[in-house]
């Protein structure tokens, strides 16, 4: 199951990210996932394991068990590289052992003082607050990313982590439209008027966080949240609704996601949680039961890196 993008590409509506996998964990999931039947993998430059991908991606090439050409492999641009696009993706296309990337994304709407081609740190000041490169616009950003693809290094590009009004802008300055806008949206924070906004100019919504977050940021995802997973119980399996598709609620989820016409990005290392949320296709939500699930929204942002950075980037 997949959408087209803007850019005629077409994009799985289930991926798997590989946030926080590491050594020869990673080889085993990109090995098993690909078997199981994802073909959409999401990277970033950030995530400090992309020469992994690269190897476990070789390996699976190598061994026949996938096509290059049925693969989708996403990475990100780092925030301390808008300023080197160029030379910043080659960084990670060569990382990642291919020749080209089927999506980039800008990871954040936001540059920062250069570090070094691929080394993703965020450089902080004396008082621990980030320090934001004022040269380089975002439009500037956007413009380089627009190079790649007329270099052939992309076939699609996108943004990420932006609202509204810098989608609107980047809808204006851009030539090459972005393809996506990976945001985090999931039941605590549906995000209605952005998902709406960015469908309607053609621009496909991806959750990165389609649970919720896990922690890292100090954060919950809705299936470990005490009162979330109340409500949950509540809706889902009191009202019948895990039971009446014989479903897991986080298959249920996903589903929800995938019904708003949302690429949905799982994240999970267990082989069980990998077919669990591959079994998101065969079913579907009525109205009423997506509805429900609406009204869970407690507007609610899990993915705030604020406390690394010393600076509420979504003030």
């Amino acid at each position: 199951m997949a959408i087209t993008l803007n850019s005629g590409f077409k994009m799985p509506i289930v991926g798997l990210g590989v946030w926080r996998v590491e050594g020869k964990e990673m080889r085993d999931l990109i090995i098993n996932a690909i078997k199981i039947g994802f073909r959409h993998f999401d990277c970033a430059a950030d995530y400090k394991n992309e020469p992994e991908v690269g190897e476990a991606l070789a390996g699976a090439l190598q061994a026949g068990l996938v096509k290059r050409e049925d693969l989708f492999i996403t990475t990100k641009l780092w925030n301390s590289d808008h300023g080197h696009v160029v030379e910043a993706c080659k960084d990670s296309l060569k990382k990642l052992q291919l020749d080209y990337l089927d999506l980039y994304l800008v990871h954040f709407p936001i540059a920062t003082t250069h570090t070094g081609v691929g080394t993703t740190a965020s450089a902080l000041d004396e008082d621990g607050v980030l320090e934001i490169d004022t040269t380089v616009s975002l439009e500037t950003t956007w413009h380089a990313m627009e190079d790649l693809v007329s270099m052939g290094l992309v076939r699609s590009i996108g943004i990420s982590n932006y609202d509204i009004f810098l989608t609107r802008d980047c809808l204006a300055y851009s030539k090459v439209k972005p393809a996506v806008n990976q945001i985090e949206t999931h039941p605590y924070f549906q995000r209605d008027s952005l998902v709406k906004f960015c469908q309607k100019h053609g621009i496909c919504v991806m959750a990165h966080t389609p649970l919720g977050g896990d922690g890292y940021f100090g954060s919950e995802s809705c299936l470990d949240d005490t009162v979330l997973k109340v409500i949950l119980i509540l809706f889902l399996s009191c009202l019948g609704l895990a039971a009446k598709y014989k479903r897991t609620v986080a298959q249920i989820l996903l589903r929800w996601g995938i019904q708003r016409n949302t690429v949905v990005i799982t994240k999970t290392s267990k082989l069980e949680r990998l077919e669990e949320n591959f079994q998101a296709f065969d079913f579907e939500l009525t109205k009423e039961d997506m509805d429900l699930i609406e009204s869970l929204d407690r507007k609610y942002r899990t993915n705030n890196p604020t406390k690394f950075w010393g600076i509420d980037m979504y003030a």
